[in-house]
């Protein structure tokens, strides 16, 4: 089964100008558990692109939130996940998308390691 989980940046990642909850370890785990990975933000998508190589974490993709339609037949991802503070426009709605308010996903997988320590 194929899992994408979009992450927004600002109040999400741990790396944004507005920092979040969720560490590039657990971008990284999520990756290493099979999901396909990028970043979905009103951010420039070049600028976006950039944050991911200055931190060599290799992403899938990187698009602006009003473009998350384009993901899901392109990648045929059998479950599509939107981690943002907030669920602007309804875009997980409206495109398919599982949203996980950034505040409220302890208890996802890809946030523990093998050990079950936080990442």
């Amino acid at each position: 089964m194929k899992r994408l989980i979009a992450f927004d940046i600002d109040n999400v990642l741990e790396v944004s100008a507005e920092p979040g909850p969720v560490t590039l370890g657990m971008v990284r785990r999520a990756r290493e558990l099979g999901f396909i990975i990028g970043s979905c933000s009103d951010i420039p998508v070049s600028q976006q692109q950039a944050m991911w190589e200055r931190h060599s974490i290799p992403v899938d993709f990187t698009v602006l939130k009003h473009r998350l339609d384009e993901l899901k037949p392109q990648f045929q991802a059998d479950e599509c996940y939107l981690v943002s503070p907030r669920d602007t426009g309804d875009y997980s709605r409206i495109y398919g998308f599982v949203f996980l308010p950034v505040f409220d996903i302890g208890n996802q997988p890809w946030m523990v390691d093998e050990n079950g320590g936080t990442l």
